[in-house]
């Protein structure tokens, strides 16, 4: 978890607003890192980033404004990067699915700061209907990729399970993971969060996944025939 110690995320007196913003948003997460939601003040914020309490004011108003766009840099950090991975991906359904699920365990999106930082949101996320519109388009737009693929990989393998259901454990198990990484004291490591997400797509999918990820080349069919 992120040191105790208050980082001062200073930048030049004189910035633009948008480097401003982003240097708030940055303190932000790196204070919800370290002494959690209910704790997260204005106030601790502008320590952390060594401004003013006043220059907060100016750009967001308020705590849950301030959050709320917190949240939306975070979710739409977390999007990039998979839409990213996508992009550079082979443009199989094995292929797909491997980055997707590398990407959720990025090293900078799996930071330990902003697993502490989601940890601190996620909980207020689900009570605050000015959360959950920064992010709820976001995780459906995530989850049909992950049904797409489940119904390419399945359709392709001709597997017997039910690629909805498959999709549901993925997201699932995913979610399970990071709750792992987020709130216990280093359970395993987030290699071996990725090697249980592998583990666990080849027994939906044994024809295109080993314990490292995608096969290379074409299904093997016996496989998934047996």
């Amino acid at each position: 978890m992120p040191s105790q110690a208050r980082t001062s995320l200073a930048a030049p007196r004189k910035a633009s607003r948008e480097v401003r913003r982003q240097q708030l948003i940055d303190a932000t997460i790196a204070t919800l890192a370290r002494v959690g939601f209910s704790r997260t003040t204005l106030t601790e914020v502008a320590k952390t980033a060594g401004l003013s309490h006043g220059l907060i004011i100016f750009h967001f108003e308020t705590k849950e404004k301030l959050l709320a766009e917190t949240l939306q840099f975070m979710s739409k950090e977390y999007r990039d990067n998979w839409v990213r991975a996508l992009d550079l991906a082979p443009r199989t359904p094995a292929g797909q699915m491997d980055a997707l699920i590398r990407a959720d365990f990025d090293e900078a999106i799996c930071a330990p700061d902003r697993l502490a930082a989601w940890s601190a949101l996620w909980a207020e996320a689900q009570s605050r209907p000015i959360y959950q519109e920064h992010c709820s388009g976001f995780d459906l737009e995530y989850l049909q990729v992950i049904e797409r693929l489940c119904a390419e990989l399945t359709r392709e393998g001709r597997y017997p399970s039910k690629s909805e259901h498959t999709a549901r454990a993925i997201r699932v198990t995913l979610n399970g993971l990071w709750f792992d990484l987020m709130t216990m004291s280093g359970p395993y490591s987030r290699d071996e969060s990725l090697e249980t997400m592998f583990n666990m797509l080849m027994a939906f999918f044994p024809g295109h996944f080993g314990h490292e990820g995608a096969l290379d080349g074409a299904p093997v069919r016996e496989l998934a025939a047996g």
